[in-house]
């Protein structure tokens, strides 16, 4: 409804209550009505339209941090204010907050310190204005910052001391009590996990663990009054450092040993004393390049490269090994008659 028209009405029901003898004073009443209907009365405007409400006034918590955010309602002048009012529920009374009182559109305004009883129901309004409009009040949902804040991760860091690992934890700073934090861990060559409840500490030993395998590990805050929780990122360290690639070759070279060993055994085992020959041959040269990368230089280790050569001849000696072998099957097969004569004279 118009202004003028609103003050039109309440003119006419004055002049209704005026007595008779004022009579002149009412007809000076209706020119000054009809002079605000044509405009020509501009000292005397009022200003009736008011600004659009703000939409969507809402309240975030991140580890009992509280913010208050909102949104100009469509057509608010880019010159608008924004001011903030807090009720607590108990108390039915709604009070100015100072520090949020010229907001401009897009700011946040922090609530933390006006909804410090975390035990207590809360709510906020916003209101619009400039210096001749105002908006109505736009209110917010009911707040409890015990169940309604959202419980971050943890700081997390993560390193291992042989067969277990080390966690180190670092707790929100707005956080007045001391919550449990539940730890998932997960083993990365297969997958294997489990998890673990435990209290609040700077410093935390997982144990029986297997020592050389990595590990992965996330952690959030768990309570009893609140679900809303966040979990933290995965963490992954070794329990102690893998084996080098050093060790590797030394491992397979002393596979191919074994490996040769046995062929030979069961050559010796077949064939006799002709074997024995092939099998001594053989024992020399892999003892003999199985041990070449133990050995030290003046107190220094020999270099990967020579330890790669290494392999590369035991190879080699245990491929000689194998042909020698060969040969000697061939020879029995052609001349069995002969060894076998040379046999019964010893």
């Amino acid at each position: 409804m118009l202004c003028s028209l609103t003050l039109t009405s309440l003119i006419c029901l004055y002049l209704r209550a005026i007595p008779r003898p004022w009579s002149t004073m009412k007809l000076w009443m209706m020119l000054l009505i009809l002079l605000l209907h044509l405009g020509n009365a501009p000292w005397m405007k009022v200003v009736c339209v008011s600004l659009p409400a703000p939409s969507k006034v809402s309240i975030s918590s991140l580890n009992m941090e509280h913010t208050l955010s909102f949104l100009p309602g469509p057509g608010t002048p880019p010159d608008a204010r924004f001011t903030v009012q807090v009720l607590r529920l108990r108390k039915s009374q709604w009070r100015l907050l100072a520090k949020c009182a010229q907001l401009t559109a897009g700011q946040k305004c922090n609530l933390t310190r006006a909804f410090k009883d975390r035990y207590e129901q809360y709510q906020a309004r916003v209101q619009a204005f400039t210096p001749s409009q105002t908006s109505n009040w736009t209110v917010s949902g009911k707040f409890l910052p015990l169940t309604d804040t959202v419980l971050g991760p943890p700081d997390v860091s993560l390193s291992g001391c042989g067969n277990c690992l080390l966690l180190r934890l670092g707790a929100p700073l707005a956080m007045e009590f001391s919550p449990t934090y539940r730890v998932h861990v997960q083993r990365t060559r297969d997958g294997v996990q489990f998890n673990l409840s435990l209290p609040y500490k700077e410093e935390t030993v997982i144990t029986y663990l297997q020592p050389g395998v990595e590990y992965c590990v996330t952690v959030s805050i768990w309570s009893s009054f609140n679900k809303n929780t966040v979990s933290s990122a995965p963490h992954c360290a070794f329990t102690s450092p893998p084996p080098s690639r050093s060790s590797y070759v030394v491992i397979l070279g002393l596979l191919a040993a074994v490996c040769t060993l046995g062929l030979l055994l069961i050559l010796l085992h077949f064939y006799g004393l002709q074997g024995f020959e092939v099998l001594r041959k053989c024992l020399s040269t892999t003892l003999s390049y199985i041990l070449l990368p133990c050995q030290c230089c003046g107190g220094a280790p020999i270099e990967q490269s020579a330890q790669m050569s290494a392999v590369q001849h035991l190879k080699e000696g245990s491929a000689d090994c194998l042909l020698t072998a060969h040969r000697l099957l061939r020879n029995t097969s052609d001349g069995g008659e002969e060894i076998h004569g040379e046999g019964s004279e010893i």
